[in-house]
């Protein structure tokens, strides 16, 4: 697996094992990036190519079969956490489970539920 993570903001991320979870969630073919954006960025991306005009924590987009690109605004990631009763750390992880099963073609429901589960159990998240 080639899984690059880059972080063009002064946030740090935390302490998870991104590309170990990314491997139990895609395989180990995947190529993929984690990109860590401010939320002027990540709304734009938003905007542009899923036509809305809203902040989001985490956007996925496929590029290949066997390939993608998530997106994450850590701010915006820290600041809905306890909305969802989780840590910030946990809260992250979620999010990143969530997002790799977007570039493995999910749709939300019940199905991506269950593997997201299978995930989640195995990192504790």
């Amino acid at each position: 697996m080639s899984f690059i993570i880059k972080n063009l903001t002064k946030g740090k991320l935390p302490r998870l094992p991104f590309v170990k979870i990314a491997v139990a969630a895609l395989g180990k073919e995947y190529e993929g990036s984690l990109v860590v954006v401010n939320s002027r960025h990540q709304r734009e991306l938003n905007r542009v190519y899923r036509g809305k005009d809203t902040d989001t924590n985490i956007l996925s987009f496929p590029l290949e079969k066997d390939a993608g690109e998530i997106f994450l605004d850590l701010a915006k990631a820290r600041k809905d956490a306890p909305l969802f009763e989780r840590s910030y750390s946990n809260f992250v992880g979620f999010l990143f489970i969530h997002a790799l099963f977007h570039l493995k073609g999910f749709d939300h429901g019940a199905i991506m539920e269950t593997q997201e589960q299978k995930v989640r159990k195995i990192f504790r998240i």
